[in-house]
């Protein structure tokens, strides 16, 4: 599996969601609002998930294993933070 496209939509700093992202797999498959958040030990992904009757959220996609959460992960941030670094460019020209 190989994630070829990612697209980073960055969002106001109000909370902790930092931007939605949505990844293409194989140049097949596409994966829509996959969250960028900063927790406390620094930035992690949320899968996309809903509300589920009994009030907890429940991925609706999501990785199988460790080593591809990490793999899907790595390339989310990876592109978040050259996003980040672009937007930070255009606010000091």
């Amino acid at each position: 599996m190989q994630i070829t496209d990612v697209r980073v939509r960055m969002v106001a700093k109000e909370g902790k969601l930092r931007a939605v992202v949505s990844i293409t797999i194989d140049e097949e498959f596409v994966v829509h609002d996959i969250k960028v958040i900063e927790g406390e030990k620094g930035l992690f992904i949320a899968m996309p998930s809903k509300k589920a009757m009994d009030g907890e959220y429940r991925d609706i996609a999501h990785p199988i294993n460790t080593g591809t959460r990490e793999y899907i992960q790595n390339r989310i941030l990876e592109k978040y933070k050259t996003a980040l670094e672009e937007e930070t460019e255009k606010i000091e020209e």
